[in-house]
């Protein structure tokens, strides 16, 4: 039975509710993260918790604990729940109220965790994708909860017999329903530039950091559909799945219908750093 945070106590999943006017459940109001952790471990935590207070300060939602007891915290809940490696979901709403459009800021904002178990990836399981057009709104900058759109997205390409939807807007390609995207091009690193149609994501700068470490060749700039459909390689990239191959773009393969050259080597770049961080 795993063991879950929810607004200063802990206690069972099977226990924990919330009151049914809790703005995230009626609105969508809230942001969330996803932290991983190896061998007990948080990866990135400093990066995670300044993504989610700029998310915080842009929906006017209070941080309801310090640096410090954000850590305490999520490091209890991954000793409770067994240690090892984990994927740590959490989630701020803004808190219960009456049903309203106009924001309440008296309320106490409503902070639910919990843990699942992740494996220790050392490489990733090529994917296929489609491109979609991209149907959200115009700050997905923020890591808001309320996800339907992207949750259409997936399952359109799910149904057509792939694992993300890649999202096009007025041309270019902002990112995956679930996750950021990289190509290749003669050699080029490339991925899109941030702005506020995609979220700013942890794996994506540190995968930027790397490259730049090991003078690969790479650049954050505008992709267009044309230029993901022609691409050597296509990646897609997050906290849970780090670096996942492309090999088949709507239903075409890409490059030679196998993961390339070009990720293996960055695999490797990742995987090392990131044992280098469970030796720390």
């Amino acid at each position: 039975m795993s063991q879950v945070y929810l607004n200063g106590q802990y206690l069972a999943i099977e226990e924990a509710s919330i009151p049914v006017l809790d703005r995230g459940f009626i609105f969508g109001d809230g942001v969330y993260e996803v932290i991983p952790a190896y061998a007990g471990k948080l990866f990135r935590f400093e990066e995670h918790m300044r993504r989610m207070e700029n998310s915080l300060k842009a929906v006017r939602i209070e941080n309801p604990l310090s640096a410090m007891d954000w850590r305490e915290m999520l490091e209890t809940l991954i000793e409770l729940n067994g240690g090892g490696n984990q994927s740590i979901y959490f989630q701020i709403t803004r808190g219960v109220a009456a049903r309203d459009h106009v924001l309440n800021v008296k309320i106490s904002p409503t902070l639910f965790a919990m843990s699942h178990p992740l494996a220790d990836k050392t490489t990733a399981e090529p994917v296929a994708a489609i491109s979609c057009e991209d149907i959200r709104w115009q700050f997905c900058n923020i890591k808001a909860i309320s996800l339907l759109p992207n949750i259409m997205l997936r399952q359109q390409a799910v149904e057509q017999g792939a694992y993300e939807a890649i999202l096009i807007r007025d041309g270019l390609v902002t990112e995956g329903a679930a996750s950021n995207v990289f190509i290749v091009t003669d050699g080029v690193i490339r991925t899109p530039v941030k702005n506020q149609y995609l979220l700013p994501g942890i794996t994506r700068d540190l995968l930027l950091e790397l490259l730049q470490q090991a003078g690969l060749p790479h650049v954050a700039n505008d992709i267009t559909e044309q230029e993901l459909s022609n691409a050597d390689e296509i990646w897609l990239t997050s906290s849970t799945k780090e670096i996942v191959p492309v090999t088949q773009l709507n239903q075409q393969p890409v490059g030679n219908g196998q993961p390339g050259p070009v990720w293996h080597q960055v695999c490797e770049l990742y995987q090392n750093f990131k044992q280098a961080q469970h030796s720390v």
